[in-house]
Formats: structure tokens, sequence, C-alpha cells
């Protein structure tokens, strides 16, 4: 069976928050995190996310936690979070994307973000879809750019000395946006 057999959609809810939790740190930090290509072990140690970031997405207007299940397991999730784009046009916030490290790299993470952009063009007519990414992790933004995100040069700053983001193991970090046209 490849990862995206019997692939399965699916809003999350109130109930998904500690498998959702799991699943992000597991993907991101920690030693599982290495199973994967995703980890940011060596950028970052401490959490991704914990159960009240995983709460307020849940209960923010205009935003949808989707969780991606394989034979009634969750396998992968995102966070789509609708927001006014420019020149009056909708786009939507992708983030919280997270792949069990052991099914990376076979096609799983294509059809969640497939999906996630499917949903923001019919569901809320959105024209762009953007995100933040860790300027640092070149690998992950040219999987990106594969899929149709460009880079556009504008950053943040990562939150250093809130720990809810991780700890950084790094000075430099920095978010990068990308966007993508929704057709």
């Amino acid at each position: 069976m490849t990862t995206t057999e019997h692939l399965t959609f699916r809003e999350a809810g109130e109930s998904d928050i500690p498998a959702i939790v799991a699943l992000v740190e597991s993907a991101y930090r920690g030693e599982s995190s290495r199973a994967g290509w995703t980890t940011e072990a060596d950028l970052l140690d401490g959490q991704r996310t914990d159960p009240e970031g995983v709460r307020e997405a849940l209960a923010a207007p205009g935003s949808l936690l989707l969780a991606a299940e394989r034979l009634g397991e969750l396998v992968a999730c995102c966070h789509l979070e609708r927001r006014a784009g420019a020149g009056g046009r909708d786009a939507a916030y992708f983030g919280m994307f997270a792949v069990r490290p052991t099914l990376q790299g076979g096609g799983l993470g294509r059809r969640v973000l497939a999906e996630a952009e499917r949903r923001a063009r019919t569901e809320w007519a959105a024209g762009e879809m953007h995100m933040q990414v860790i300027s640092a992790r070149a690998d992950l933004i040219a999987w990106y750019e594969r899929r149709g995100y460009a880079r556009t040069g504008r950053t943040s700053a990562f939150p250093y000395g809130d720990e809810r983001f991780g700890i950084p193991r790094r000075s430099d970090l920095e978010f990068e946006l990308l966007v993508k046209p929704l057709r």
C-alpha cells in the first residue's frame, strides 16, 4: 500500500487535539523527527505546538484544521486561515503542516497541500495561499517552490524568547513569506 492510498480528509475537532499535537511534535522536534526530512531538530529544541495553540486554531473564525487519515489513523494535518489579501483579494494562510515522519517522501504531503489549496480556492474563493517558512530551511523552501510557491523576500523575526515556538539553537532564524496564486 502506498502512503496516499485510502487517504481521507476531514475537519479536525476538539477530540483530535492530542493526536495533532503528537503528530506535529513528531514531525519537527526530537529524535523521532529525524525519521523524516522535515525535522527542525538541528534548528530548534522545545515544542513546536501545544494543546492550547491547536485549540486556538480550531476556535478562530475563518479557520480550518484539516486532518488526513489513512484507514482511520491520523497521518497528516494542516491549518488554514482565511485572510484579506493584497488588492482586496482573499487569501488563505497555510500552517501547522505535518506528515508522520515515517511516511514522508511518498507523496502524502503533496496530497495534503493540494487538498488545502483546493479548499481555500473553492470554499473561500481565495486567490492566493500564503505561508511562512524558516528561511534556513532551503530544502523545504525548494519543495514548496516545486509546487508553485514563490519566495517574496519579505521576512519577519523569529519569536526569540517565546518558548511556545521552540528554543532556538541558532541566532539567525527568521521567517520568509512564500506565496502561490490559486487559479
